[in-house]
């Protein structure tokens, strides 16, 4: 019985967050400042939207902290985490209180299209071959025309940033979802 359940703990770990392609890190975070202009001067629209960036600028850079994390099935520390892990760190270290689980967190939010994706944003993933639901989170960090690089922890690389251009993140990607 205890070799049942290890060898399908062991099959979780594998399955849960899937392989990682290249390492790559970005371990600088660009912040915009404007001077000369006050609260009651800028719309509520821009001001909401101002507070939304700077909202995805502060989880971003939790989330990139754990750069380099080795992978730990269940893991939510500096000492290994997963990539649900490093999303839902991030988020409460925020202070926004979010599901633990990937499929969970896939149900939360707004739905949007890839080409609408922002920095702040989760894509998921289904990245196993038999798999029925999502089981892969990522962090969108970057968005450059388009190509989106989003930060989540894989089995082989730990806390990574990757592209979803890369074959892999690209066939397996389900859907991108804003909760900010």
């Amino acid at each position: 019985m205890l070799r049942k359940t290890i060898i399908l703990l062991l099959f979780f770990a594998v399955v849960a967050c899937g392989p990682g392609k290249r390492k790559r890190t970005y371990s600088k975070t660009r912040t915009v400042t404007v001077e000369g202009s006050t609260e009651d001067t800028i719309p509520k629209e821009t001001r909401k939207e101002e507070r939304t960036n700077v909202k995805a600028e502060a989880i971003i850079s939790t989330a990139m902290g754990f750069s380099g994390t080795r992978y730990k099935y269940g893991g939510t520390t500096e000492k290994g985490m997963d990539c649900s892990g490093l999303v839902y760190v991030s988020l409460r270290e925020n202070d926004i209180l979010f599901p633990r689980v990937s499929y969970q967190m896939a149900e939360e939010g707004q739905r949007i299209r890839v080409d609408d994706v922002q920095k702040g944003d989760l894509l998921y993933f289904k990245t196993s071959k038999s798999g029925k639901r999502i089981n892969h989170v990522g962090l969108v960090v970057e968005v450059d025309g388009d190509d989106i690089k989003f930060i989540h922890a894989t089995t082989s690389r730990g806390v990574l940033v990757s592209s979803l251009r890369e074959g892999y993140w690209n066939y397996a990607f389900v859907k991108a979802m804003r909760i900010l």
